[in-house]
């Protein structure tokens, strides 16, 4: 059938960053869950959840079926996206109470993780696009799957294991910044906006973890707790800057139209949203929970706004960017 032929044809055109709006969707998920619109936030998840199985699928097939395009695939940036996109699932997931299938998805994605991390780092060139910070959102992505799962299940080393990842993806950050084409904040085509989510997954996890501290298990004494509410705050301060920056350039420099990477536009938008209402509840300040609602709802717009996009540009015959 024509239909199914050209079905085939361009789900196989999928580039690895694709994933980037199976966790825009999911993060826009956790962000109502926060801000408390649950009916929503569940059509979200289910929403979040067919593509990533259609792009697991396709991961899969490709591995089994076209090992040399799957070797090339993994080697780039975007294929961290597969990493970050399970973590975001298993997270919202959690938030429902599933634990077994949260539980499942990072064991999952802490197999692929060390995999793709390093064909892809080994493949890193000087003025990298904004996609080099995948390598941080991945990271922290486990760090906050992982320290959701310790508060919700009260496992201690699940909590100290994401603590590890937590200052290793800040490590990362600063590789990739070192690495990242600046010009990009002018000139790039969505995806330099994971500049700043990295920021953002960075405050969640930190938020995270001190929530599980705060719980019944004891998991650092009162100075390591005090280090990471301060490194929380001064992520989502950065965080928030770099939001504004980021915001500035797109009025100084309008790239309208739709392109694929724009969805890890609306990644950053929404995790900003979720690190702000978790910053809001683990640190006591009940004066980011406005702010940090606005914010989900302007990531809802934008998730929107990208999604009318994408049909056009099918509705066009347009093909993946």
């Amino acid at each position: 059938m024509p239909g199914i032929s050209e079905l085939r044809a361009r789900w196989a055109g999928w580039p690895p960053a694709a994933g980037a709006a199976v966790m825009a969707t999911g993060i826009i998920s956790v962000g109502l869950h926060l801000s408390g619109a649950e009916t929503l936030s569940r059509v979200v998840l289910v929403l979040a959840a067919l593509a990533w199985v259609a792009l697991a699928a396709d991961f899969v097939l490709r591995l089994a079926g076209d090992r040399r395009r799957w070797l090339a695939d993994a080697a780039t940036p975007g294929a961290l996206t597969a990493v970050a996109a399970t973590t975001v699932l298993g997270t919202g997931f959690s938030a429902l109470g599933w634990q077994t299938l949260a539980e499942a998805l990072l064991a999952l994605s802490a197999l692929l993780w060390p995999v793709l991390l390093v064909l892809v780092m080994r493949h890193w060139k000087p003025r990298m696009p904004g996609s080099a910070f995948l390598c941080c959102v991945a990271t922290e992505g486990l760090a906050v799957l992982g320290a959701t799962l310790a508060a919700a299940v009260g496992t201690a080393w699940l909590a100290h294991t994401a603590m590890v990842l937590f200052w290793l993806g800040l490590v990362l950050y600063g590789i990739a910044l070192v690495r990242f084409d600046l010009r990009q904040v002018l000139e790039g085509a969505g995806d330099h906006w994971i500049a700043g989510g990295a920021l953002a997954i960075s405050a969640l996890a930190g938020a995270r973890l001190v929530a599980a501290g705060d719980g019944s298990m004891y998991l650092w004494n009162q100075d390591d707790r005090g280090v990471l509410r301060n490194v929380t705050a001064a992520l989502l301060v950065l965080d928030l800057a770099a939001y504004l920056v980021l915001l500035v350039a797109e009025v100084v420099r309008p790239r309208p139209g739709y392109d694929m990477r724009r969805w890890a536009t609306v990644f950053p938008m929404g995790m900003t949203a979720a690190a702000t209402l978790s910053v809001a509840d683990a640190m006591d300040a009940p004066w980011l929970r406005v702010p940090g609602q606005v914010l989900v709802w302007v990531a809802v717009a934008a998730w929107l706004a990208t999604a009318a996009g994408a049909v056009r540009s099918a509705r066009a015959g347009g093909e993946p960017s």
